[in-house]
């Protein structure tokens, strides 16, 4: 996104904590010594058929810029494409209860939005919070020695697209469906009491692609194992089987010259390794002891599956 706003003039505004140069998840704006707002906003197509089940995962998606900020979310816009002349259908409907619940999980109240009339539906919010300037979360700051932990699984991209031509069975949707609409809420809780370094989500330019912004900006490098990724329940068997998204070809183009592999990491799973995310879990860089009791804290949804190193720098060793 960085590289498709250049043309936007420079921030100057003494108060922007955060902007866009950094490619972060939100934008931090100053408010006072100890108080600072923080935004983001998100929207996408359908990539469930159920609109209750797209309503909740593009909420989820969108707070979770929020959490990775270290921020404490306060309210929250819907951003609607529909057309209009499917407004009796009730899908809708569904749709916005599907975010309003969501959203209410989190302790967060939908005060409004916006719509348009659109051949191709489309939802999201826009997603505000606070958090004190002393204690913002960025994805920038990993040092030498880190560990690196993920917090959900990877493969929805490859999973959604499956689904668009009703190949992925039933118990593999439902798993993937029950991580793109868990908070990452329970993980900036836990955080919040860890000494943290640089905190990403995992979305569209999936693992990879998020760790090495992380690595660009911070002038280190990571070694990943790749068998201590999680990956989701059938992903890698559809991965084989071709349903590998369109997106996730490009990060994995993108990504060719920053990435180190070993021979014995397959293909599948350097694809899954670049599978763009929908609500992915967060991406974190801490000390090692600190790493421990995060994945204390998060059982069974909290993985160590690298370490951040010298060189060279901005680049991945997948292991």
């Amino acid at each position: 996104m960085a590289h498709v706003l250049r043309p936007l003039l420079p921030v100057s505004d003494e108060r922007s904590l955060v902007d866009l140069s950094t490619g972060d998840d939100a934008a931090v704006y100053l408010l006072s010594d100890d108080r600072a707002v923080v935004v983001t906003v998100d929207f996408f197509t359908p990539i469930v058929d159920d609109p209750y089940d797209f309503g909740r995962i593009a909420a989820t998606n969108a707070l979770s810029d929020l959490y990775a900020m270290g921020a404490e979310p306060l309210f929250a816009l819907n951003l609607v494409g529909f057309p209009r002349k499917l407004l009796k259908e009730g899908i809708l409907e569904e749709i916005l209860r599907g975010g309003a619940e969501a959203a209410a999980a989190a302790g967060v109240p939908v005060l409004g939005g916006h719509s348009i009339d659109d051949a191709e539906p489309k939802y999201g919010m826009v997603a505000v919070g606070t958090v004190h300037p002393q204690r913002i979360l960025s994805n920038t700051g990993a040092l030498v020695g880190d560990a690196i932990v993920l917090t959900k699984p990877i493969g929805t991209g490859v999973i959604a697209t499956a689904h668009k031509a009703d190949r992925v069975p039933a118990d593999v949707l439902a798993e993937a469906i029950r991580w793109m609409t868990t908070l990452n809420k329970n993980a900036a809780d836990a955080l919040a009491e860890l000494d943290v370094h640089a905190v990403t989500d995992v979305t569209g330019y999936g693992l990879l692609g998020h760790l090495r912004n992380v690595l660009h900006n911070s002038a280190v490098a990571a070694e990943v194992t790749a068998d201590a990724v999680p990956l989701m329940e059938g992903a890698a068997a559809l991965v084989d089987a071709g349903f590998i998204p369109g997106g996730t070809k490009r990060n994995r183009t993108d990504l060719d010259s920053h990435l180190v592999v070993s021979g014995a990491v397959s293909e599948t799973l350097q694809i899954l390794l670049c599978d763009a995310q929908t609500s992915g879990g967060l991406l974190v860089a801490l000390p090692e002891e600190a790493a421990d009791v995060l994945v204390g804290l998060l059982p069974g949804s909290a993985w160590t599956i690298g370490r951040v190193v010298a060189e060279p720098k901005g680049r991945v060793t997948i292991l």
